[in-house]
């Protein structure tokens, strides 16, 4: 069957459909024999060899789906170029290649989903989907009801204004308070950063929801394989 060779990488588990794109435009894919960077190249999935980076790319793995409990010091990659434990190094006992979907921050635990499948990652990532994800905050101060609307009408973070986003406290210690923030966005330490631009930076930081998965009770550092009904939610979206 003739497939797009973006669609054929996120299908092998190698990378997100828009990441193969990148891989491939930067002439790390080849296609029996020949570097392919044209987009929109197809491939005949069962005669074609395909090539990443000089191994073959095989698609023989069947979907795997994992929710992690991310702790905070690891990082959202396969591999870091500081040698820090990456999110991967967490993952025991499964032999299909799984890649995050999407990055939590370093210093931020919490719900972390992985997957060998590249059409789910997409949905879950782009942009045009608005997955909502909820996290848990201890900020430093306690925001009040303007800092509250700023949330509900977007922050600009890096000279843009965020999507609509909802911020609850939830309980005010006085130094700090503990607030419920939901986004529907993945920008690059957005959170942090919308809560640095109403004065109240985040003290620590944990991701309890994804959609309608919750985190739960699963215990930092564990996974678990998500059930049928939580993959066809996913699907779903």
């Amino acid at each position: 069957m003739e497939v797009r060779l973006q669609k054929y990488l996120a299908d092998c588990g190698i990378a997100s459909r828009r990441k193969a794109e990148e891989l491939i435009q930067a002439g790390k894919v080849s296609v029996n024999g020949v570097v392919v960077t044209e987009l929109g190249t197809k491939i005949d999935d069962k005669l074609d060899s395909v090539f990443y980076n000089g191994n073959k790319v095989l698609n023989k793995e069947k979907p795997v789906y994992i929710m992690l409990h991310k702790p905070e010091g690891f990082v959202t990659t396969a591999k870091d170029q500081f040698d820090r434990p990456t999110v991967i190094d967490l993952i025991k006992g499964v032999n299909e290649r799984v890649v995050p979907v999407g990055r939590l921050d370093y210093d931020t635990s919490g719900l972390l989903l992985l997957t060998n499948d590249g059409d789910l990652t997409y949905k879950l990532t782009h942009p045009k989907h608005q997955v909502k994800k909820v996290y848990l905050a201890k900020l430093f101060g306690t925001p009040d009801i303007g800092c509250i609307n700023k949330f509900k009408w977007g922050v600009t973070v890096d000279g843009r204004k965020t999507e609509p986003a909802k911020l609850e406290v939830l309980e005010d210690l006085g130094k700090y308070s503990v607030c419920r923030i939901t986004i529907t966005e993945g920008r690059n330490r957005q959170v942090r950063k919308m809560c640095d631009a109403i004065k109240h930076p985040v003290a620590t930081l944990k991701r309890v929801a994804t959609g309608e998965l919750e985190l739960g009770d699963l215990p930092k550092g564990k996974f678990r394989i998500l059930t049928e009904k939580e993959v066809k939610y996913l699907k779903s979206l």
